[in-house]
């Protein structure tokens, strides 16, 4: 059977995990960003949304082929 993980890598994912639970309940809570920093995720959303929609230049390779 193939060992996809060596114990050192489980070790690894554990501690992480585990800090991942422990570190936010010993830190204390981060104040918010400011609010341009918040307008970043919707300005590259809405970027990927008109890449995704704007039609191509190129010629549909369908009419190449007779």
């Amino acid at each position: 059977m193939v060992q996809f993980f060596s114990a050192v890598s489980i070790l690894i994912l554990v501690a992480v995990a585990a800090s991942m639970v422990v570190l936010p309940l010993m830190l204390p809570p981060l104040p918010p960003p400011p609010l341009i920093l918040l307008f970043f995720p919707v300005g590259i959303m809405t970027a990927l949304m008109l890449l995704a929609f704007v039609p191509s230049e190129v010629p549909m390779a369908t009419n190449l082929i007779l």
